[in-house]
């Protein structure tokens, strides 16, 4: 019989495998109607469906174009599993020579992505059809660093001391 919450020690950064684990345990919540996603046009729409010293999971909807900014989660690592429609992963890629590219990554339904805490990405839905996703972060997300890419680099535009990872970025002083 499985538990109702995946068990893990208290106050410890859990390991990406276990990341794993934890967002596919919720998003098998998610497909057997346990937690619901709702869908706003004008945002996206999140709620946190699980917290504990250890972990915080979060169920977001996504709707056609609605996407993040280009980011990190701070100290946190994390992982998260398409459970409807399909999302673009833009991650940024550092190549050996020093110069970097933002990658993009299809993601559909069932896909599984689990990172440390030095993976810049931003997630977009570019279908006409919603998406929705389970995300964890390991510890639970603090602060959130938001970035440009510009040619080959990557330019950090501004930090955000959260526990939300859909908390809106700060305007740069560029804007």
């Amino acid at each position: 019989m499985r538990n109702s919450s995946p068990t893990v020690g208290r106050g410890r950064r859990l390991s990406l495998a276990e990341l794993r684990d934890v967002v596919e345990h919720y998003a098998d919540d998610v497909r057997a109607g346990r937690y619901v996603a709702e869908f706003e046009t004008d945002q996206r729409w999140h709620v946190r469906i699980h917290q504990d010293d250890d972990v915080d999971v979060w169920l977001i909807s996504w709707t056609t174009e609605q996407g993040t900014e280009l980011h990190d989660h701070g100290d946190s690592s994390g992982a998260f599993a398409v459970v409807e429609g399909v999302l673009n992963e833009y991650v940024w890629s550092d190549a050996a020579d020093g110069a970097g590219l933002l990658v993009n990554n299809v993601r559909e339904e069932g896909d599984v992505v689990a990172f440390g805490p030095a993976y810049v990405h931003d997630v977009r839905n570019h279908r006409e059809a919603p998406a929705v996703s389970v995300h964890a972060y390991s510890p639970p997300i603090r602060l959130m660093r938001y970035y440009d890419a510009v040619a080959s680099t990557i330019r950090h535009t501004g930090s955000s001391w959260t526990d939300d990872p859909e908390a809106p970025a700060p305007r740069s002083a560029a804007s």
